[in-house]
């Protein structure tokens, strides 16, 4: 890792994954996945959840059939998956630990952006329920033009949006296909979460346990214009 890169630079933007990063709702699409293998009467096959981790939920519904051998399931696993976790999500939406502090520090000397693989209406959903749409200027996900992560389209678009180069911009994720989208599109990384597997720590410049690790806020801190 180069930790320099990022605690020695103050971004032109800032883009956020959703899922894992800024809301905890990756909980929830483990337990929507968990609950529609369990009505199909299959278990998730050894290491399915971080294979799973950060997949678009089309492309997560394709494995699950793929993975019980039964690709033929593929469209109605996928709509279950949605709905499964859409339920979830309104139930019980909550920031991850230090995100809604830290989108309120960089928001003032940075412009924002959501680039996400969740649909539209979930991003704004949990955002507006997390009183933080306001601090966003965009919001990025797949569409019929846009590939989802582990495709750089997401973020290429949000930095595009936000009016700066990519090289200027930073990326802040949870997963290694989110890393590796950001990666592509040439961002700067900071990861944040569990401990993730070597292959992940290799592409990013940062890696923290949570978006309130104290050098992270302090580094935001000190980049907030001084008021005169």
């Amino acid at each position: 890792m180069t930790a320099s890169r990022i605690f020695s630079w103050t971004p032109a933007a800032i883009v956020f994954d959703c899922d894992g990063t800024l809301m905890d709702t990756e909980r929830h699409w483990q337990d929507a996945r968990d609950r529609v293998l369990d009505v199909h009467g299959f278990a998730p096959a050894p290491g399915f959840a971080e294979r799973a981790k950060g997949l678009h939920y089309t492309e997560c519904g394709r494995l699950m059939a793929t993975e019980s051998e039964h690709p033929e399931l593929t469209e109605e696993m996928t709509a279950q998956l949605l709905a499964e976790f859409m339920a979830l999500v309104t139930d019980n939406p909550m920031t991850m630990p230090g995100a809604r502090e830290l989108v309120h520090d960089v928001s003032r000397f940075a412009p924002l952006a959501v680039a996400s693989n969740c649909p539209a209406e979930v991003v704004e959903s949990c955002l507006d329920t997390a009183g933080l749409r306001g601090f966003f200027d965009h919001i990025v996900v797949p569409d019929d033009t846009i590939r989802p992560k582990p495709h750089p389209d997401v973020y290429l678009r949000a930095t595009e949006l936000c009016g700066v180069e990519p090289s200027e911009a930073l990326a802040v994720e949870d997963s290694y296909c989110g890393v590796q989208a950001a990666v592509r599109a040439g961002l700067r990384v900071l990861g944040a979460g569990p401990w993730p597997e070597e292959k992940t720590i290799t592409l990013v410049d940062l890696w923290v346990r949570s978006l309130d690790n104290p050098e992270v806020r302090l580094w935001a801190c000190d980049r907030v214009p001084s008021q005169v």
